[in-house]
């Protein structure tokens, strides 16, 4: 709840005051970028799994190099809602899960137009925290060891069983990852140069026990 909280602050602060910071500059071009925005997160690997399809949102500030290039930094949350069938037959009782993302990406823009309508193209690398949790629970030597207990929950298994006593509860994994993707743009004159975005991503962040797979299909505004 705290997370989606601040997102949503980040949100009101970039729709008043981010368009009049973009237009104070003495290029043809604007000085900053910003963006924020939010939408469905499909699931690889593991989240495909444990989660399937979820919600996010992002929001993202830098500096234009030029009219074709620029760069910025972004935060992303990731809601990772553990599956009820997931929970129940895996024995995860009160299982809920999220991800965080801070990203440094260059975006470019290939000087194409077709009336209001833009692309981009957009590429970097960040720093990923995959977040877990569970109602408290002790496994005991010889229990049948579940795959969301090794891959997310860090439990020690041997040929398919816990070996020792071991407490399942809440685990967080951090790594470096990657991310590419792109979107298509509308050009808003009324909004102070602002243009309504439709985005995809895809991000692979390479935790220590499984690789963390999204690609979230966003839409928002850029200035």
């Amino acid at each position: 709840m705290r997370n989606r909280v601040c997102f949503l602050w980040l949100a009101i602060l970039a729709v008043s005051v981010v368009p009049a910071l973009s237009q104070n500059s003495a290029h043809d071009y604007p000085r900053f970028n910003f963006d924020v925005g939010g939408g469905v997160g499909i699931g690889r690997g593991a989240v495909g799994g444990f989660v399937g399809n979820s919600y996010f949102g992002q929001a993202g500030a830098g500096v234009n190099l030029g009219r074709m290039f620029g760069v910025n930094a972004e935060y992303m949350y990731y809601d990772l809602p553990i599956r009820a069938s997931v929970s129940q037959s895996q024995s995860l009782n009160n299982a809920s899960g999220s991800l965080n993302a801070v990203t440094l990406n260059g975006i470019v823009r290939p000087p194409v137009h077709l009336g209001k309508l833009g692309l981009y193209g957009i590429f970097g690398m960040g720093f990923y925290r995959r977040n877990v949790s569970a109602s408290s629970e002790i496994l005991l030597p010889g229990a049948v060891c579940q795959p969301a207990w090794s891959q997310w929950w860090g439990i020690n298994c041997v040929n398919g069983f816990v070996q020792t006593q071991q407490t399942l509860s809440s685990v967080s994994r951090s790594a470096a990852g990657y991310n590419y993707g792109g979107g298509v743009t509308y050009s808003l004159k009324h909004l102070h140069g602002g243009k309504l975005f439709v985005e995809w991503r895809y991000h692979k962040a390479y935790q220590s026990d499984v690789q963390t797979i999204v690609m979230p299909i966003a839409v928002g505004l850029r200035w």
